[in-house]
């Protein structure tokens, strides 16, 4: 599968973007306590342990900026954080059987209740773990955002852990996957956050929808 092009000028303004600051600023438990100041946001979303925290300290070139845990469902609200004129959102992972069922409860109605009609919400990252693609739990997060008309794209996580032969059987498998989605973005992206691999196609993404 062919790696997604993009133009010296999108990777520069992509570097640009992340070079700045980048600052917590809340973690929401309620759609009440969302900001209200009109900024652009792009939310990353994905299994328990897929490995958002680790990417979301990659593209920001922090270490400790999201939380990263050996213990799954750790983040339990969306965790904000201001980059230039974006919010970065953290949302809760889901898919985490031990957590217990009334947190699970929470954090769903939350995160529908954040899609539905965010309009400073530009797109939702989806989080995939290249080693196993698109999951039952993935394929109801899909569901909730096609049903609320939110575009979202999905990167594919820890690609340095499968064989070539197997990420491209991955990658392909997905694209297929997504053709059946109305809000799904075709273009797949595929990132390690321990190699640095992907991170400059995903900032200029971004960035992209910053401007």
């Amino acid at each position: 599968m062919e790696k997604p092009a993009f133009s010296p000028a999108e990777l520069a303004r992509g570097e640009a973007l992340f070079r700045g600051p980048c600052t917590f600023v809340k973690g929401v438990v309620s759609v009440a306590d969302l900001p209200k100041d009109g900024r652009a946001e792009v939310a990353f979303a994905g299994r328990s342990n897929v490995g958002k925290s680790s990417l979301i300290n990659a593209l920001t070139g922090r270490t400790s900026l999201a939380r990263v845990s050996v213990t799954p469902g750790r983040t339990r609200e969306l965790n904000f954080f201001t980059l230039g004129a974006l919010y970065l959102v953290d949302m809760p992972g889901y898919g985490y059987a031990r957590a217990p069922k009334k947190a699970v409860k929470g954090w769903t109605r939350l995160i529908g209740d954040y899609l539905k009609g965010r309009r400073e919400l530009k797109r939702v990252f989806l989080l995939v773990d290249a080693r196993h693609g698109i999951k039952p739990n993935d394929e109801e997060t899909m569901k909730l955002l096609d049903e609320a008309a939110m575009s979202y794209q999905v990167v594919l996580t820890k690609a340095d852990k499968p064989k070539a032969s197997e990420l491209e059987a991955v990658q392909a498998k997905v694209a297929s996957e997504l053709a059946k989605h109305p809000a799904a973005y075709p273009q797949v992206l595929t990132s390690s956050a321990r190699m640095g691999s992907g991170i400059e196609e995903l900032r200029a993404a971004i960035a992209a929808l910053a401007s």
